[in-house]
């Protein structure tokens, strides 16, 4: 019996996305709009993920703008979005007013299909936006999240779809983001969903080890609707599998997509000019990547790994952190790896890994899923973690967004001054630091698309503004009161400037030289991005905005070396031992910061007294807060670095009298 199996295309969204970290303009999609509409796709997924966040960030883009072109331009094939349940297109969770204000504008602006996915499989944090789109009028696709554990069975997925489909799902998606998928567990996974629930069954690999494609070919066997695909350029690595590949090995068959394997020929020859007028590297998979099968890290964090680990001069143990990731995300409950769950379980093997202690040093935002503020992981954390990363904090059970206030009226009222439309609301809901500077520069006129970047760095972006009104004492007390908390909020006033010039010529690649430049001239305030952090500084102090969560590295890992240097050790520790002071060293290298948010004022200060597991400072690293706490009761009798400054593995922050 014929059973047609449809394509979806994932060129103008995942593919770039995982090979060229997002950076395909808007410009280099329009010309090939009409012929992907003339192809006879199931969809073209154009929107979500992280292009949202790229457009604003670092194309100068507006995403809403690009979708509006592409519906203009695309008039026969449904448009599909990628979103991430209740975080939508960002990092964190957002009250039900924004998801619902988001899935209305995106219905509105061309799009028809909605895949949502939560990382922890709760269905919890679906609701608001599978309501939100029946409401809309557009399709509901729910997302599985694949993974393999021993709570992950056919059944686990058989039970979760059930609940999906209760829930007004009209079409349910295998997300296997890490390639784990096997051809025959497949084939056994598709056929047993197909059997309990009547909807369509639609799967989405990603190539890293290689499977994807026989994995395709017996989902088509065991009747699977549609699957995934991007054109061949954009293809393999922790892509997913080339259409032409896949168009061509189901000809013939039961499951013919009846594409014409020609035209995806000329447009695949049109992405290839792309790829190589920007330099973009063809997809690979290489050794670490086919490891994903012990460690279920996706192609993308791994990079993001290589990452961090260089930053802390330790890239020679990223084999160790690959084999303390399986036992953290035991720990933590066998969380699937994918976005933000990927990010929050690899960190703690690396922070495991460099202090040589397990959750000796644990960052916010693990301590946050440990909590609950993420939503209900698959299978029960560790109590024995739990209970050293929590202390007396209580897990919340409630559906995390239950604890979030409406949030969409009040940024009507704020941004008033500044947005054009509803969409700009959304976006300065999303991202906010981001989306002002991006209507900042439109208002004033210096809005206008970047070149794309390549495999160099995002270039610094900065801002210079003139000195703002003068404070008398009080106020500036005040201000260098406040002015050492991390984290800038997002309704933070922007300084009132009466004229701007843009610094294209610096080459400041050290925060430290930077903030010693800034201190030798006249300049009041520089806005920049590096590639870990947003920061704002000014004279006398750093803030640190907001992390910049960038999109996977265009490529996998280097090959380990096969000789290296350990990594640096503490030199000051014994000279400070001798005379009777405890040091507390830097853990990792990183931003210093006195304060871990901006209500734990005041500030450990000399001649303090202090108490064991007390936090003293965080160390801003790999895109997270990191706390540092004391290890003993005793007084502070120095503190050693200045706040906003950068430190080194190994250096003293504190000398502590016990």
């Amino acid at each position: 019996m014929e059973h047609r199996v449809g394509i979806t295309d994932t060129t103008l969204r995942d593919a770039h996305q995982s090979l060229w970290a997002t950076r395909m303009r808007t410009s280099e999609m329009l010309p090939v709009a009409d012929r992907l509409d003339k192809i006879g796709y199931h969809s073209l997924e154009v929107w979500g993920g992280s292009t949202f966040d790229v457009c604003l960030r670092y194309l100068n883009e507006d995403p809403w703008e690009r979708l509006r072109q592409l519906k203009k331009n695309i008039k026969k094939t449904p448009l599909q979005l990628m979103l991430r349940g209740q975080s939508l297109v960002g990092y964190q969770q957002y009250p039900d007013d924004v998801v619902e204000a988001f899935i209305t504008k995106a219905v509105e602006n061309g799009i028809s299909i909605f895949r949502f996915y939560d990382a922890l499989n709760d269905i919890r944090n679906l609701d608001t936006a599978i309501h939100s789109t029946k409401k809309a009028g557009a399709h509901v696709q729910a997302a599985m999240v694949y993974t393999v554990s021993p709570i992950h069975t056919i059944q686990h997925y058989v039970d979760l779809a059930l609940q999906l489909a209760e829930m007004g799902a009209d079409s349910i998606c295998i997300k296997d983001t890490a390639g784990l998928l096997a051809p025959y567990q497949a084939y056994e996974l598709v056929r047993t969903l197909k059997k309990n629930i009547d909807l369509p069954v639609q799967l989405h690999c990603h190539y890293i080890g290689g499977l994807a494609v026989g994995t395709y070919l017996k989902a088509a066997e065991a009747g699977v609707d549609v699957i995934d695909t991007a054109t061949v350029p954009l293809a393999f690595g922790p892509s997913q599998p080339p259409v032409e590949t896949v168009v061509r090995a189901l000809q013939g068959s039961p499951y013919d997509t009846k594409l014409d394997i020609h035209r995806l020929f000329e447009i695949a020859e049109y992405f290839e000019k792309i790829r190589r007028e920007n330099g973009y590297k063809r997809g690979v998979t290489r050794i670490n990547d086919m490891r994903v099968f012990d460690h279920q890290v996706p192609g993308g964090t791994i990079s993001n790994l290589v990452t961090q680990l260089e930053e802390q001069k330790a890239l020679y143990r990223l084999g160790e952190v690959l084999e303390e990731i399986p036992r953290v995300r035991e720990d933590l409950g066998y969380p699937p790896l994918v976005t933000p769950t990927s990010q929050i379980v690899g960190t703690q093997a690396v922070l495991n890994v460099l202090t040589g202690e397990r959750y000796k040093l644990v960052p916010g935002e693990v301590r946050d899923y440990i909590q609950g503020y993420y939503g209900k992981p698959p299978a029960p954390i560790n109590k024995e973690i739990a209970r050293k990363v929590l202390g007396d904090r209580e897990p919340i059970t409630c559906r995390p967004a239950d604890l979030l206030e409406p949030r969409m009226e009040k940024l009507r009222n704020e941004m008033i001054d500044l947005v054009t439309g509803e969409e700009d609301i959304i976006s300065y809901a999303l991202f906010p630091q981001v989306a002002r500077r991006f209507f900042e520069m439109r208002r004033n006129g210096r809005y206008k698309p970047e070149l794309p970047l390549k495999n160099e760095k995002p270039a610094i972006q900065e801002k210079i503004a003139l000195p703002p009104p003068k404070q008398n004492s009080a106020q500036a007390e005040k201000s260098t009161q406040t002015a050492a908390v991390p984290a800038m909020p997002a309704e933070r006033e922007v300084v009132r400037k009466t004229s701007e010039r843009e610094v294209d010529d610096m080459n400041i690649s050290d925060v430290k030289d930077l903030i010693k430049f800034i201190d030798e001239t006249d300049i009041t305030e520089v806005s920049l991005e590096s590639t870990g952090v947003k920061l704002a500084i000014r004279k006398g102090h750093v803030y640190a905005a907001e992390p910049a969560m960038l999109p996977s590295r265009t490529q996998s890992p280097p090959a380990l070396p096969e000789k290296h240097e350990p990594a640096a050790a503490p030199v000051e520790a014994s000279k400070e031992k001798d005379a009777g002071l405890t040091p507390v060293p830097a853990p990792m290298v990183g931003m210093f910061y006195r304060s871990p948010a901006p209500e734990a004022a005041p500030f450990v200060r000399i001649g303090d007294r202090i108490k064991k597991g007390q936090t003293l400072c965080i160390i801003e690293a790999m895109k997270l807060m990191n706390e540092i706490k004391s290890e003993v009761d005793g007084e502070v009798m120095d503190i050693k670095v200045e706040n906003g400054h950068p430190v080194e593995y190994g250096q003293t922050l504190f000398l502590v009298k016990e």
